[in-house]
């Protein structure tokens, strides 16, 4: 897949691509959300690998511009939505909501780039504002994919029990076996009454080189970045 992305601004990275190879994990069908879009990585790969109606959320105008470049590119069918995701009315529910949203804390020393702080920092999504207009436009049993810094863990599940979107299964990414999870990859459902499952971890790096599942998953990808000046 052909990826346009900014020279200047936020560009994806390995939590998308590990997100999206998750993602496929639950064989998603009819209408998608991708919450916080960017440049339509993650919605185009899962829309490029599965029967689904894309649609995109992304508040930023250079985004909304690759995103659609990128969907053309790629003959891609997709809804945009250029506005905030909590002030959006939408017209439908959705079966599956996935997201790679903004989750670095906000108390720590932020960028000065406005492009990247929207990108990067949580307040401009706040946890239980995001969650809670998630469930108000999942379907029943519908899907919701994403996901966070590790060592916001227990706050994600006591939100996400609080508004009644019940964790089935988690996947925990570690750069290499001598580090901490830096990312967690969360799968939760509404109205689900399952226990949960926790799957087994992702190690990036054996040494100084990917493992052998992290380079399955980037070929399984297939991505190809352009950085043009927007």
């Amino acid at each position: 897949m052909l990826l346009y992305q900014p020279i200047d601004g936020y560009c994806y990275n390995s939590d998308t691509i590990f997100l999206y190879d998750f993602i496929l994990n639950f064989k998603p069908k009819g209408e998608l959300l991708d919450i916080g879009s960017g440049v339509g990585i993650l919605g185009l790969l899962v829309s490029r690998d599965c029967q689904v109606n894309l649609n995109q959320c992304e508040i930023q105008e250079k985004m909304q511009f690759l995103s659609t470049k990128n969907a053309l590119v790629n003959s891609i069918k997709a809804k945009i939505f250029r506005e905030n995701f909590l002030k959006i009315e939408f017209d439908k529910k959705f079966d599956y909501i996935i997201s790679n949203p903004p989750f670095w804390d906000s108390n720590v020393l932020q960028s000065k780039n406005i492009e990247l702080n929207i990108a990067r920092y949580n307040h401009h999504l706040p946890i239980k504002e995001f969650f809670n207009k998630v469930n108000r436009v999942l379907k029943h049993r519908g899907y919701f994919i994403f996901c966070y810094d590790a060592k916001q863990l227990q706050i994600l599940l006591t939100i996400l029990s609080e508004v009644k979107l019940i964790v089935e299964t988690i996947k925990f990414i570690y750069p290499k076996n001598s580090k901490n999870a830096t990312l967690v990859l969360i799968q939760a459902r509404k109205n689900s009454k399952s226990f949960m499952k926790i799957l087994p971890s992702l190690y990036v790096f054996e040494g100084s080189e990917f493992s052998k599942e992290a380079q399955e998953i980037y070929k399984r990808a297939k991505t190809h970045s352009i950085k043009c000046l927007i």
